[in-house]
């Protein structure tokens, strides 16, 4: 196992790596879906809904919090399933979370540009082509690949600057949402939930309602896994890092419910559909009826589009972690292992997801849908893999350190087992409200046979390297491990831990 200093920038700090996580799982999905939540599960069915489905992430997140803490390396799940499974079972688990994250990324750089066109009705210019029933507009495509660029060229000059971005992008998302809660208190009324507090009654259809929107609730809240790809440049003790991570899906969670609720107070089952048959954004719909005025309903969608933002931006900063840590082991070319000189961020592996961000426009936003589809099931298989490394690491290494414990955690992690397990299985049974179509199984197979491919080919070029591991060290170690270095670079290294000795002295 190669030993060496982290190379990163510890830039993130508590509040910074909250507004990730948080910003992540929200995005834009509480604009659009609220209206097909209520339907499907009625206004308290579909918050119950999210309160059992954040109950199933939640024993996920547990696993991530305790495996984050006492392994806060960059690239997360690729670390945790190495350590417990080997470098195949790494692969797989780290290839898996890549092709969700892009996935995601990919889908966000066409959605920016879909909302602006209800913000400005004359923004479609220059039509070009359709695809799968989807018309692409040169103005579509132009806005799309700039916003693109612009992420790619943020996260490249600084993990800060990027969180700088996000937490600022949160709090307008979060602003936008509480007026929308408060608003509705004020000027809503609970008779607007007669007959929608469920979508069905009586023979179970109150838990039928429920777990209409249960099941695919964890989709929604997909992002609280980009907090352990960039542990290395979280500048926070690791136990608090675990903490933080469990509360940003509670954070989500009450959103989301909350969201749901405020809705139902303003509008009537007869004012959700005609939203639904009309614009679609019945989050939108009901602010303006909340403020008796078509204008508010700009708010949420500005809302919205910084929601698309800060989605965009997280998984930018997973996916480019998770990309590094692979090309770092020696599992993908190395050409993705290289940092930026000056700002120590994963340069290569930025341009590779900034360029595909930049190209997925050309193929039009259904495909997109299909992409992130597929890269939602990416995302699960990784989950399922994680809560059985946190098992392995607990009978093959009970005396690891563990800032952040769980406890009971052989029945916390057995439960999540089953929990992300079941998320996986949803994705093949036919009706279950998530399975995926044939394009989206073929764009699984399409990257498991990339995988395939570049398994193949660095296992026989790198041979004994491949899967190699990367162990964090302490400065003062570190020193020691410089032979090769010149004078000048010895004693500031040596300097820098006399330096961190003495402070933790004083």
């Amino acid at each position: 196992m190669e030993k060496k200093q982290s190379e990163f920038n510890k830039v993130f700090s508590a509040w910074d790596i909250l507004v990730i996580a948080f910003g992540a799982m929200i995005g834009w999905g509480w604009v659009v879906s609220s209206g097909g939540w209520i339907q499907k599960g009625g206004v308290l069915g579909a918050a119950l809904g999210f309160v059992v489905g954040g109950v199933m992430i939640f024993f996920v997140g547990l696993t991530y919090a305790e495996l984050t803490a006492a392994m806060p390396q960059c690239g997360g799940e690729h670390v945790w399933s190495h350590r417990a499974m080997g470098p195949t079972g790494s692969f797989v688990c780290t290839w898996a979370i890549v092709l969700g994250y892009v996935g995601v990324a990919c889908f966000e750089a066409c959605a920016f540009p879909t909302i602006i066109s209800y913000l400005w009705p004359g923004f479609l210019k220059g039509y070009l082509y359709t695809v799968a029933g989807f018309d692409i507009y040169a103005s579509w495509l132009i806005v799309a690949i700039l916003v693109a660029f612009g992420i790619m060229l943020i996260n490249i000059v600084g993990a800060k600057t990027a969180a700088k971005l996000q937490t600022i992008l949160t709090i307008i998302i979060g602003g936008a949402g509480i007026l929308l809660i408060v608003a509705s208190v004020i000027n809503g009324t609970v008779d607007n939930l007669d007959g929608q507090m469920f979508a069905e009654v009586g023979g179970g259809g109150i838990v039928k309602s429920i777990l209409s929107v249960a099941v695919i609730s964890p989709f929604y809240l997909i992002g609280f896994d980009v907090i352990p790809q960039a542990a290395e440049e979280i500048n926070v003790p690791p136990k608090k890092i675990g903490g933080m991570l469990i509360l940003s899906v509670v954070l989500a969670v009450l959103f989301y419910a909350f969201v749901i609720i405020a809705v139902g107070l303003v509008m009537n089952s007869g004012a959700i559909t005609a939203s639904q048959a009309g614009t679609g954004l019945v989050t939108a719909d009901a602010m303006a009826l909340a403020f008796k005025t078509s204008v508010m309903a700009k708010v949420i969608i500005v809302g919205g589009m910084c929601g698309i933002i800060t989605s965009w931006n997280s998984f930018m900063i997973g996916g480019s972690r998770a990309i590094y840590s692979m090309a770092e082991s020696y599992m993908i070319p190395r050409v993705f292992a290289k940092l930026h000189p000056r700002h120590k961020t994963p340069i290569n592996a930025l341009i590779l997801i900034g360029i595909l961000t930049m190209l997925a426009p050309f193929a039009g936003r259904v495909m997109m849908v299909w992409i992130c589809d597929a890269g939602n099931f990416g995302c699960c298989l990784a989950y399922c893999m994680v809560a059985i490394s946190f098992l392995i690491l607990r009978k093959k290494q009970p005396d690891m350190p563990r800032p952040y414990k769980v406890p009971a955690g052989r029945l916390m992690g057995g439960i999540a087992v089953l929990m992300s397990g079941f998320m996986v299985v949803m994705y093949c049974i036919p009706g279950s409200g998530g399975t995926l179509i044939l394009p989206e199984w073929g764009m699984v197979a399409a990257w498991s046979a990339l995988g395939v491919v570049f398994f193949a080919i660095c296992k026989s070029k790198y041979r004994e390297s491949f899967g190699s591991m990367v162990q964090l060290i302490s400065d003062e170690d570190a020193a020691t491990l410089l032979p090769e270095a010149d004078e000048r670079e010895l004693d500031k290294v040596i300097d820098g831990a006399i330096d961190r000795v003495l402070a933790r002295l004083a």
